[in-house]
């Protein structure tokens, strides 16, 4: 085969990489990880890992000057990925701002989208998806995000609202991905916890399963977690504007609720917490993503990931225009 002939590999740069999620979807389908950016140690850690030939730089992305970037890479990059942080926006956050303008412009983490916008504009890529919660768009939310892509040169641009179960997510996750392509991705049969989990043995070491391992109940959790129903949770703390809950009791027969950075679940046949590895499932994880860190610090890596098995699709989409193109 001529050289001509050969398939161009695709590239991306991940902006707020976190653990890897979104970047593992994009090397399963074949794109080349040229950089990523994580400011958490522990996170960039375990991206380090996973992703052993890539560059990593734990960096605050608001020191990063574009510049530094073109430098490293040498050349044009495809596809920008980024998953600022959601606590400025997430129902969640019991101290979220009333507003969606105090959110972006008056929350220290708000504004980090917009640096996320200012390298998308500099580095010019073809395509760009960043990944956030649904309320980044509540109100004028929307107008905002819009003005300042057209400010960078992306004049239209498309809030993918995706409901992460309905496409071989194993736990409920409501998402928006903001890109200047229409994600059309095709669902999936859905995935219960019992497909998901229950054919792993009782976590002892040792074993062959990475992050495998058991792990004792809290004194709160313990006293308070015995003998509720599947589905209750063993403890409830007030959000912005719901109630939330913790330590739940997963129904095997149901998809696991929503993984945040702090959620913590109760497994649905033993009497015991998920293992770390039981977690990471729960979100479309492969078994060969090994997490690093603290046991708390693996456990939020898990929850603030983009679920690998829905970046792939969304890789899959990207990949088929670029080879159109």
């Amino acid at each position: 085969m001529s050289s001509s002939s050969k398939q161009r590999e695709f590239s991306f740069v991940d902006l707020f990489s976190g653990t890897g999620g979104f970047s593992l979807g994009f090397v399963q389908e074949g794109f080349i990880d040229k950089l990523a950016i994580e400011k958490d140690e522990s996170a960039a850690k375990t991206y380090t890992h996973n992703f052993p030939k890539s560059k990593v730089w734990i960096r605050d992305i608001r020191t990063v000057h574009s510049l530094e970037i073109i430098d490293k890479i040498g050349e044009e990059i495809d596809v920008v990925l980024a998953s600022p942080p959601c606590e400025p926006f997430t129902a969640a956050n019991p101290r979220r701002k009333k507003t969606p303008f105090e959110r972006f412009y008056d929350d220290p983490q708000g504004d980090l989208i917009f640096h996320a916008t200012r390298i998308i504009g500099d580095l010019s890529p073809k395509y760009f998806v960043i990944e956030n919660v649904l309320p980044i768009v509540d109100a004028e939310g929307k107008e905002i995000i819009k003005e300042e892509f057209k400010t960078v040169g992306y004049s239209k641009i498309h809030f993918n609202f995706i409901s992460c179960e309905k496409y071989g997510c194993p736990s409920y996750r409501n998402r928006v991905f903001i890109s200047n392509v229409h994600f059309d991705l095709m669902p999936k049969r859905r995935i219960k916890v019992a497909d998901s989990i229950l054919d792993l043995s009782s976590p002892a070491y040792p074993n062959d399963v990475p992050n495998h391992f058991r792990l004792p109940f809290p004194k709160q959790v313990k006293k308070e977690g015995l003998g509720i129903r599947k589905g209750q949770s063993a403890v409830y703390f007030k959000g912005a504007s719901r109630e939330n809950r913790n330590w739940t009791k997963l129904d095997e027969k149901d998809v696991a609720p929503t993984i945040m950075g702090k959620s913590r679940f109760i497994h649905p046949i033993e009497d015991r917490p998920l293992s770390v590895r039981e977690q990471a499932r729960l979100m479309g994880f492969p078994d060969d993503f090994v997490f690093t860190g603290s046991v708390e610090g693996m456990f939020n890596q898990i929850g603030e990931a983009v679920p690998p098995v829905i970046s792939k699709q969304i890789a899959k989409v990207i990949k088929t225009k670029l080879e159109k193109e």
